[in-house]
This record gives C-alpha cells, sequence and structure tokens, in this order.
C-alpha cells in the first residue's frame, strides 16, 4: 500500500515557514510523504533545507510562481500578500489534488481560503495555526468582544481590564489585545483575522504548536469550539527528542552570522542580553537609539541582532552618539542574523529582549532563559502579557521605548529579580522537554495526528 501524502501549505513568511518545516520533518520518517508549497523567493532563500530534506524520497518542494515577495511590515503590505494568495492558491490547490492522491492537507491557519479551494473533492482540512493557543483565542473572541462593546475603545486607559474574554479576564488589558484592535473595527486585518479564525471550526481539525501544562486552561476553551486539537509543541524540542534532527541546518530565510557564537564563548556564564525583534519588526531610528542606550547604560554584555531592514528610516547624517559606539565596542557584538535556537542554549546568556512571536517566545522558554518583552504587533501583544503575569517568566515593556525603562528592566531581569525568573524559567524549560518526551502531551498528540493521517489515507483509498 502507498504511503499516505500530505499537502503543507505555509503563510509566506519566516515564522510560518520555519515552524510547518518542523512539522514536515516529524511526518516524514514516520512514513508520511509530503509536498511543502512554497514562493519562488522562498524557495531560492532554503538552500541549506533542500539536502537534508530531499533525503526522504517522499519529500519535495512546489514552487508557486506569482505570489507577493515584498516586505511584510506593514499591515497595507500584509493585505496585498493575503489577496495575492486569495487568487492564485485555490486552483492550484484543486489541481494538486486532482493530479496527485492527497491525504489531507495541512495549511496555515490564517488563511481560511483553502477550505473553500478544495471543496468537493474530500480531501480533508487541517488547520495549523503557528501562534498561541493565547493569541488564537483572543483572535476567536474579537466578534464577541464587539458584541460585547469592549471593542472599539472608549477611552485612552490602555490599562483597562478585558473581562469578557474567558480565561484571561483577571489580567488582560486592553494594550495587551493584538494591535490591530487598536483601530476602527471595520479595519480590513481586524475583520479578516476573526472571521478566518472562526473557520478553524469547519476545519477538520486544528494544530497547535505549544504543549498542554503552558496553556491548558486556554486550549480548554479553544476546545469548546474545535474539538479535535493536536498540541504538538515545542516543534523545535520535538525534533531533538526524537533525534530528528539530521544536520545543525536551520530553517531561516535569513544568513546567519554564527561568528558570534565565538564571541559568547568568551562571556562568562549568565550574563550576556541577546536582542532580537525577528524577521519582521521594525524600529524608528529614535526606538533604535532609547533601545542602544539602554543596552549600554545596562552595563550588560548583550548580543543584538540589527537585520538589515531592521530601521524604518536611515539617516547617514545621524551617526551613532560616540559613547553608544564606546559602550558596543566594550561589550555588544552586533550581526545581521543569529542562530537563535543555538543562541538561546548558550550558558554565557542569561536573558533574551524579544519581540515575543511565538517561534521565539517557545525557544527561549525551551532554553530556561528569561525574558524581557517588547512586543510589535498582532500575537505578540498576548504572548507579552503571558510571559509576565501568567507564566512568571520575565517583564513586559510593550508600547514603551525609553532609555531608563530598558536599562531598568533589563538590570531587574538580570539581577535584581534574576534567581525568581531563573527558577520560573527553568521549570517551565522542564515541562517542556517533558511533554515531547516519550509519553508526554505532545509526544502522544504527535503519534495520535500521525495515525489519524494514515487513517485517513486508507478511508481516501477505500472511496476511491
Amino acid at each position: 500500500m502507498s504511503p499516505p501524502h500530505v499537502l503543507i501549505f505555509p503563510l509566506p513568511a519566516q515564522g510560518h515557514i520555519n515552524a510547518m518545516l518542523k512539522l514536515t520533518e516529524l511526518l516524514l520518517p514516520a512514513g508520511i510523504n509530503t509536498t511543502f508549497l512554497i514562493s519562488t523567493k522562498d524557495h531560492r532563500s532554503l538552500s541549506g533545507v533542500h539536502s537534508r530534506l530531499n533525503s526522504y524520497p517522499g519529500f519535495r518542494f512546489h514552487v508557486i510562481q506569482g505570489l507577493y515577495e515584498g516586505p511584510m511590515d506593514t499591515a497595507e503590505k500584509l493585505s496585498v500578500m493575503f489577496d495575492c494568495l486569495a487568487e492564485i492558491t485555490p486552483p492550484l490547490l484543486r489541481n494538486l489534488i486532482l493530479d496527485f492522491p492527497v491525504t489531507c492537507l495541512i495549511a496555515d491557519g490564517i488563511m481560511g481560503f483553502s477550505i473553500d479551494a478544495v471543496e468537493g473533492t474530500g480531501v480533508p482540512v487541517i488547520f495549523f495555526r503557528t501562534i498561541s493557543a493565547c493569541a488564537f483565542w483572543a483572535y476567536f473572541n474579537i466578534q464577541d468582544l464587539i458584541n460585547s462593546g469592549e471593542l472599539p475603545f472608549s477611552g485612552t486607559n490602555m490599562d483597562e481590564r478585558i473581562v469578557n474574554l474567558k480565561g484571561m479576564e483577571g489580567f488582560l488589558r486592553q494594550r495587551d489585545l493584538p494591535s490591530f484592535c487598536r483601530s476602527d473595527i471595520n479595519n480590513y486585518t481586524l475583520r479578516q483575522v476573526s472571521s478566518i479564525t472562526r473557520r478553524s471550526s469547519d476545519a477538520h481539525a486544528l494544530i497547535l504548536n505549544t504543549f498542554d501544562d503552558l496553556e491548558g486552561p486556554i486550549i480548554s476553551q479553544i476546545q469548546k469550539h474545535c474539538s479535535n486539537i493536536y498540541t504538538i509543541g515545542p516543534l523545535h524540542a520535538h525534533l531533538k527528542s526524537r533525534s530528528l534532527s539530521k544536520s545543525k541546518s536551520s530553517n531561516s530565510l535569513l544568513e546567519e552570522d554564527k561568528t558570534c557564537i565565538g564571541w559568547l564563548d568568551q562571556q562568562p556564564p549568565k550574563s550576556v542580553l541577546y536582542v532580537s525583534f525577528g524577521s519582521l519588526a521594525t524600529l524608528t531610528r529614535d526606538q533604535l537609539i532609547e533601545f542602544w542606550y539602554g543596552l549600554v547604560n545596562s552595563k550588560k554584555p548583550f548580543l543584538w541582532v540589527i537585520r538589515e531592514d531592521l530601521v524604518l528610516s536611515k539617516d547617514d547624517e545621524n551617526k551613532v552618539p560616540n559613547e553608544l559606539e564606546k559602550g558596543t565596542k566594550e561589550r555588544g557584538y552586533l550581526v545581521g542574523w543569529a542562530p537563535q535556537e543555538d543562541v538561546l542554549a548558550h550558558p554565557a546568556v542569561g536573558a533574551f529582549l524579544t519581540h515575543n512571536g511565538w517561534n521565539s517566545t517557545l525557544e527561549s522558554i525551551v532554553a530556561g532563559v528569561p525574558m524581557v518583552s517588547w512586543s510589535f504587533y498582532a500575537d505578540q501583544q498576548v504572548n507579552s502579557r503571558f510571559v509576565e503575569v501568567v507564566w512568571k517568566l520575565g517583564l513586559d515593556m510593550k508600547d514603551t521605548c525609553d532609555r531608563t525603562l530598558v536599562e531598568r528592566i533589563v538590570k531587574e531581569v538580570m539581577d535584581v529579580r534574576k534567581e525568581e525568573f531563573t527558577k520560573s524559567a527553568n521549570r517551565m524549560a522542564k515541562l517542556a522537554i517533558e511533554s515531547v518526551s516519550e509519553g508526554g502531551s505532545s509526544y502522544i498528540n504527535l503519534d495520535r495526528l500521525i495515525e489519524d493521517i494514515k487513517e485517513m489515507g486508507v478511508q481516501r483509498k477505500r472511496i476511491s
């Protein structure tokens, strides 16, 4: 009997592709053939991944021509990408299903049109949301918050509590809702994200890159609407647990500067602040300078990822102040992109100043590294609140960018409350590793997902 064949279709963005490639690497050794849909640009950028995955005879990339491949740092640019996806990919999905025996489609859950695209083919659609369960639940409840009058915000007090979001009533503030909730309720992104997330209930099942000990209460809320959920994270820890990482090659679309590991080797244990705002977040020049002063003034060694496109506007006449250059030469190391999993696992790293994208948050949790949270947009606002008040893994400084505050919070996490946050981070790291170890919740759920896909394959053959 031929093995089951799964189409995997991520949103063409770094964090989404990274997570869904990791899922691919977990399915292939289980005897599940996969076709991974990808844009031309991203396919070129993943040259290091090709040899690793092509060693599996059941794997292939399928390049989608004509997708938007520009920047995605604004809501407008993201909407252009979504419109392009919605126009180009539905006929492509149908043709692939008609041309090849497809067992199921695992689609990025932010692309709700994939359900419509395969309607009538008999192919089940499993949604994979690459965000946290808590962010997913916030998205899911947007319409309820509009109905209850909590959206749009009526005042200017962003610290006012949100009371009609079950499971988060006691601590979620207006500023902790996804960034697009701060605009008019007719905002395109707000409406799209709300309606698309609700469509998860129509999918055959829902995959979440999380684990029960981290987000159990919120997962229970989601299960009332999406009964079949596979919590199988943290995916990168799962690969290591099952010894399925074939090489040190990463899934990054950006070139990693690995010289930073040598610099970390020279630093004392738990002394370095690692700083990265992910692949999409941007800073104004003023924000860059405020962060820079805060880092230098904290007197902590720091490794800072400054992407080529991190700063929105560059003015050559505004050079970096001498005291910042001097402080960086003494204690800092700057790179364009870093091998993040290796950096966070390095014994010299004592804290992570992060945008709280979900992959970064999970990688920090698994490494047992406390966080200083500065969220940029979308799901990151919810994640950063959970980091501070629910998981007790660090401090949240969203919506503020002042050198004095940056310095103070870095010192508080790395000095004043170091023991408290380290203890909490180590405890959560232990639970994360246990979840992907044999007998753990995520380990069992991944096995269940694999067996369910195989059963779908048997049923499809009976029908045909």
